[in-house]
């Protein structure tokens, strides 16, 4: 007698709820959305890296290369490029935004979170420019580490550097992190 209760009790929550149960499409919809969101997050960061030996000609922001980032933002030879370089990499996997060459507006408060992502744009913040004057792209996260993928840099980490590079850099050491993939942010 109280098998029957406790089944008659699971099939009242059951008619009770079931209607409250997520739609198994809009699950599937859902998971089929992330799985597209970390394969595009994973083509960006195959796309930069394979940019890596890139270098300027004559260390004066050009070269074939360098002067395709440029172009991708509409600026010749010449510029700093590491924004460029961002927005290129995000074209070449098929996004409209960003194209900004100009780093600190890769980071609207819109865009900002603090769960960086792989495929995230990253910015280093310059005491004596009183700005972020520095942005590249995440390429993963470890711990307290971000390892990147970024123009216009050198082994040592400068902003006025010569090539595309990857970098290990400690989060402490990034003012901020923008996602531009996703509409919704992460907080």
């Amino acid at each position: 007698m109280a098998t029957v209760r406790i089944i008659m009790g699971l099939l009242c929550i059951l008619a009770l709820c079931g209607s409250r149960m997520p739609d198994r499409d809009l699950l599937r919809k859902m998971i089929s959305s992330r799985k597209e969101e970390n394969v595009l997050r994973q083509k960006i960061v195959a796309i930069a890296a394979g940019e890596l030996g890139v270098r300027e000609a004559t260390g004066n922001n050009d070269g074939l290369r360098v002067e395709a980032y440029l172009n991708a933002i509409r600026l010749g030879k010449g510029h700093a490029w590491c924004g460029a370089f961002v927005s290129w990499v995000y074209g070449k996997a098929g996004l409209a935004e960003p194209r900004i060459g100009w780093t600190p507006s890769l980071f609207p408060s819109s865009r900002l979170t603090k769960l960086p992502l792989q495929g995230d744009v990253f910015g280093l913040y310059f005491p004596a420019l009183k700005r972020i004057a520095h942005a590249g792209l995440v390429a993963q996260v470890s711990s307290d580490w971000v390892i990147t993928l970024e123009g216009n840099t050198n082994p040592k980490g400068s902003r006025e550097g010569d090539g595309v590079y990857r970098k290990r850099r400690h989060k402490r050491t990034i003012s901020r992190f923008a996602n531009w993939i996703k509409e919704d942010k992460r907080s």
